[in-house]
């Protein structure tokens, strides 16, 4: 299939990724159309089925991208303490959501959305990153420096906890990221007893 006149692969591409995220992070992915994704580039409806099979494939290609990211992005080091891996994953957890908000958004609400083949590929990867928190506080446990009655409980608890300053976190408002995460990071050794 021909791409629109003028139009190029590397600028169209994501050009059409941002604007279904946006899209999608705004009206939610029932509501939106190919129609009006292709009216937020300024191409042809046609032209996005150059670079995606169907809506379902382009919302699965946003929600894996974002794992994958993440996945590549977090380094861990098992040789550290774990209340140092912790607080290293706390922090980089609430970092990459503050700046991936929609992405994040996306990941949490319209997983509902994907095909079972789809929602199952993007749980093995959502998996892969809470196993990463998990073994950290099993590591904890190991050490006798957390006190966590259920890893895997816990581990999804935190996420939601450390995902959720994406709802209410605003730039230049009345709490800095920094003094969020040493906040966040009081919050999380209560939570497993630390």
């Amino acid at each position: 299939m021909a791409r629109t006149h003028g139009s190029r692969a590397e600028i169209t591409g994501p050009l059409i990724r941002d604007a279904a995220r946006r899209l999608f992070a705004r009206h939610g992915f029932a509501a939106v159309s190919m129609r009006q994704i292709a009216a937020e580039v300024g191409v042809q409806a046609g032209t996005l089925y150059s670079y995606t099979a169907d809506k379902q494939a382009l919302l699965a290609d946003l929600l894996r991208s974002h794992m994958e990211d993440l996945l590549a992005a977090w380094q861990d080091d098992p040789s550290r303490p774990a209340l140092d891996r912790l607080r290293a994953f706390l922090g980089f957890h609430i970092q990459t959501s503050l700046e991936r908000p929609e992405a994040v958004f996306l990941s949490y609400m319209e997983l509902r959305n994907l095909t079972a083949e789809n929602r199952a590929q993007i749980a093995a990867l959502r998996r892969r990153y809470e196993d990463a928190l998990e073994a950290i506080l099993i590591a904890g446990e190991a050490e006798g420096t957390m006190a966590v009655p259920d890893t895997r409980l816990a581990t999804m608890a935190l996420i939601a906890m450390l995902t959720g300053v994406t709802n209410w976190y605003r730039e230049g408002g009345r709490l800095d990221q920094d003094r969020v995460v040493a906040v966040y990071w009081d919050l999380v050794r209560g939570a497993v007893g630390a």
